[in-house]
């Protein structure tokens, strides 16, 4: 993305704050902060943040005005890309800026397939985008992450292997830890071993179906079940 930018404005949004603890959110806003990136934490279902981002995108589509007069040209809508991964808010969040519902959304990655230009006032235009991913993710945590968070297809992965790993995340967050696995499910923990849970999970309530159970503990993790924690931490 900074390499398609080059000089121009950006604003960086963390969308659905709430799915995430305050120590967290603190964290991230630290970090960004040591690196002087100015963010917006937004919640677009609930419309928290939205005024701030308003504010902040129509002051910086001004300054590019100012620019254009000061060379003699004549003042234009400025367009702003909404861009980020699918399934992270990207059309609710401007449905909430415009107050209006101009975008489907839904709570699944692929909801929005195709580019749309939306007029936001006289100055901003802003253009809902699909969700995009790299055609190849090098790094495998990266993308079992973006698998439990729901931002990836069903079909381009192992739920049982990706619920699995989930599980063994869970274990070592001292938010969360074993203890509070166990008792969701009643049953015990053998270990670390995700893979072992989901099968012990499957017996107990879904006659053995591995996938069944593996979108169970899915389900529960995506719904706060285990209560909101990121997945990482900044790398300090």
């Amino acid at each position: 993305m900074d390499r398609w930018l080059g000089n121009r404005n950006k604003i960086l949004v963390l969308n659905r704050e709430d799915m995430v603890s305050t120590a967290d959110r603190n964290a991230w806003a630290s970090y960004f902060a040591k690196q002087g990136v100015k963010i917006i934490f937004a919640n677009g279902q609930l419309g928290m943040g939205t005024m701030k981002l308003s504010r902040l995108a129509k002051s910086l589509a001004s300054d590019v005005n100012v620019k254009r007069r000061a060379k003699g040209l004549l003042p234009r809508p400025v367009r702003a890309g909404i861009v980020g991964y699918p399934n992270v808010g990207k059309s609710s969040l401007i449905n909430r800026l415009l107050k209006r519902r101009m975008c489907p959304a839904a709570p699944r990655p692929g909801v929005t397939r195709q580019l749309k230009w939306v007029h936001f006032g006289k100055d901003l235009e802003l253009l809902d985008s699909p969700g995009i991913l790299p055609m190849r993710i090098s790094d495998q945590t990266a993308a079992i992450k973006l698998a439990i968070c729901d931002d990836i297809g069903e079909r381009s992965y192992d739920v049982g292997d990706v619920a699995a790993i989930l599980i063994q995340i869970l274990i070592r967050l001292p938010t969360i830890g074993p203890g509070a696995i166990s008792k969701r499910y009643k049953i015990d923990l053998d270990g670390n071993c995700g893979r072992t849970f989901i099968e012990k999970v499957a017996l107990k309530l879904f006659n053995g179906d591995i996938n069944q159970a593996a979108f169970r503990v899915l389900a529960d993790f995506r719904k706060g079940k285990f209560g909101w924690v990121a997945l990482e931490r900044p790398p300090w």
